[in-house]
């Protein structure tokens, strides 16, 4: 049997990670502006993060959500006064789009409603009701479009206003920083007054805060800079630092209804001692603030950079999530990079690099990449 071949794949296997490095199997270091897609929050091999996983397993790795786990509910009280929603609810999976797909159910469950309102551009996810609100046509299977969704310019009021007054809308659902999209920012007179106007005509307000939360953006959540609270809010990849692990925050004005969500693998033992890791090396190192510094320090760089060197036509992003846009196709940069500077970005579109590396990111690193990048601009 051979895999099933779905991923252009770099060539280089790497084998261990330490903080913003990883090395390859002949022993080349590198470092990590990637993060594994966003996914590494507190650094790799983190060591207070490996002792909880590895004493967790030795005790029980595994029983079913037929029983009381109490690791849960630690997470539960930990993650509510981490970023400010202590009030709210937490269903616990495994996957960003298995979180995104019971949020549009329990919207829909909630007002009995259909459609949902998705911005042009946006990446939810590729599984049925995630994939659908995704702005993607090749990736929507024809069994998945149910013509479900309407696609709006990110940021047009006007727009979103409009379909909402129709009165039949389920749920608005918005990335606060698109990732996939190329690093685009909601603004903050567009969040709030979509928030009102969710308000007004009984539809629900989604964040999916899979990619730009978790820290990411310099504030625990990026819709947070935008002073809005979301009806439900989506959270996956830096929650458990690799651990496969996803939550859906819920607010109080739902009530919870035996046999609606369910899950096998969700909140298990394993998933939720590498939860409260995360959050304990988050808050004793300060990962958040370290976010916001560390981001804005770099993006500064980047923009003088732009005015230095060729091919560098936009920078913008928040925190350490952030996009540089090019005048050319990404794809020979990103290999000089990865080739010969030795270090992994990531990428949207055609043009445009995307940082997301560890919440854990040094100055000296940061300036670092600035170092590697301008080589292969020069």
């Amino acid at each position: 049997m051979k895999l099933f071949d779905v991923y252009p794949l770099l060539n280089v296997n790497i084998v261990r990670g330490k903080g913003c490095k990883v090395w390859d199997e002949n022993g080349t270091e590198y470092l990590d502006l990637y993060g594994g897609h966003a996914v590494i929050s507190i650094g790799h091999s983190h060591p207070h993060y490996v002792k909880a996983i590895l004493d967790q397993v030795s005790r029980l790795g595994f029983y079913s959500n037929s029983v009381i786990n109490r690791l849960q509910q630690q997470l539960a009280e930990r993650l509510g006064a981490a970023c400010g929603y202590e009030d709210y609810q937490l269903f616990l999976v495994n996957s960003g789009a298995e979180a995104n797909e019971n949020a549009l159910k329990l919207a829909s469950f909630h007002n009995g409603r259909t459609r949902v309102l998705s911005a042009q551009k946006a990446f939810h996810g590729r599984t049925s009701l995630a994939v659908e609100v995704t702005n993607n046509p090749k990736i929507i299977a024809p069994i998945n479009a149910n013509g479900h969704v309407t696609y709006l310019p990110l940021n047009d009021i006007d727009a979103w206003e409009a379909e909402l007054a129709k009165g039949d809308v389920c749920a608005c659902i918005i990335e606060c920083i698109q990732g996939v999209g190329g690093i685009r920012m909601v603004e903050p007179r567009f969040a709030q007054a979509l928030s009102a106007a969710c308000k007004r005509h009984g539809a629900v307000l989604i964040c999916d805060e899979i990619q730009c939360g978790y820290g990411r953006s310099g504030r625990f959540f990026a819709h947070q800079w935008l002073d809005i609270r979301p009806d439900l809010i989506t959270v996956a990849k830096g929650i458990a630092n690799g651990f496969p692990m996803s939550a859906l925050l819920i607010s109080p004005e739902f009530e919870p209804v035996y046999g609606q969500l369910g899950t096998t693998f969700g909140g298990n033992h394993l998933a939720c001692a590498a939860a409260l890791a995360v959050l304990d090396v988050m808050e004793q190192e300060h990962l958040v603030g370290n976010a916001h510094n560390v981001g804005s320090h770099l993006i500064e760089r980047l923009t003088r950079l732009k005015s230095e060197v060729p091919h560098i036509t936009d920078v913008r992003g928040r925190g350490l999530m952030i996009g540089i846009e090019l005048d050319v196709p990404y794809k020979e940069i990103r290999q000089k990079l990865l080739y010969e500077e030795h270090c992994f970005v990531g990428c949207s579109g055609t043009n445009t690099l995307r940082l997301l590396p560890p919440l854990c990111l040094t100055l000296d690193e940061a300036d670092a990449f600035i170092e590697k990048l301008k080589n292969v601009l020069i």
